[in-house]
Formats: C-alpha cells, structure tokens, sequence
C-alpha cells in the first residue's frame, strides 16, 4: 500500500506545477493518510485476532472497543508504546511487527520528503 501511493504521489509531484507550498502540503496529507489508513488495517487485523482465545489479545482495560485497538495500533506503528495495553500470547507478535513495520514506513515518508525539498533545492540552485 505505502510503495503504491508512495510511487502515484512521486510521479504527480514530478508532473506538477503548482507551488512547493501546494507541493508539500499534498506531500504530507498524503503520506499522512496513508499512516492512518495502515495504522486502521493493523487495528482490524488485531481486532479480528482479538476475537479468537488462540491468538492472545491485550490487556489492561475490561472490555475492549475497536477505538482501543486503533489507539493501541497508533502506539504501536509510531513506537511510541504507552504501556497501558499489553499484547499478550501470539498477538506480541503481531505488534512487533507492526512496530518494526511503522518504523520502516515513517522514514521512507521522511526519506520522501527530503528528496522532494532536495529536489526543490536544486531547481532553486540552476536558475
């Protein structure tokens, strides 16, 4: 999904005239929507997990809502990791990976970026 609209952004950005102001702004609510969007699919998948005895689940509150499996995935993709929910059984492995996996993607978007303001910066060097 990240390389998808990753690629489709990129090559619209190649293509665009508009200002780098507009530019950037397209960058980041793209590749900031594209974080929530994996972050809801992590969510789902532990959700659905969630469900079954065999896969483990998360502790530290009663019930669980499936707005406290997106806050637990947000934790987790951003390895930021409150502490307050804790994957137990298979499902720690679920979230390692989401945490490894959110990790990779957050420094492609910055890696992204950077390429973008680097190539903003030598348009501004040649003229």
């Amino acid at each position: 999904m990240h390389y998808e609209v990753s690629l489709r952004l990129w090559q619209r950005l190649e293509r665009s005239r508009n200002s780098l102001r507009t530019r950037f702004l397209m960058l980041s609510f793209v590749l900031f929507g594209t974080h929530v969007a994996q972050i809801w699919l992590f969510a789902f998948a532990m959700a659905l997990l969630g469900t079954h005895p065999l896969t483990g689940g998360l502790e530290g509150l009663g019930t669980l809502k499936f707005l406290d499996y997106v806050y637990f995935s947000a934790i987790t993709y951003t390895t930021l990791g409150y502490g307050d929910l804790i994957p137990t059984g298979p499902m720690r492995f679920v979230t390692g990976t989401e945490a490894l996996i959110g990790f990779m993607l957050i420094t492609w978007s910055a890696s992204i970026t950077f390429l973008e303001m680097q190539r903003h910066w030598s348009a501004r060097r040649e003229r």
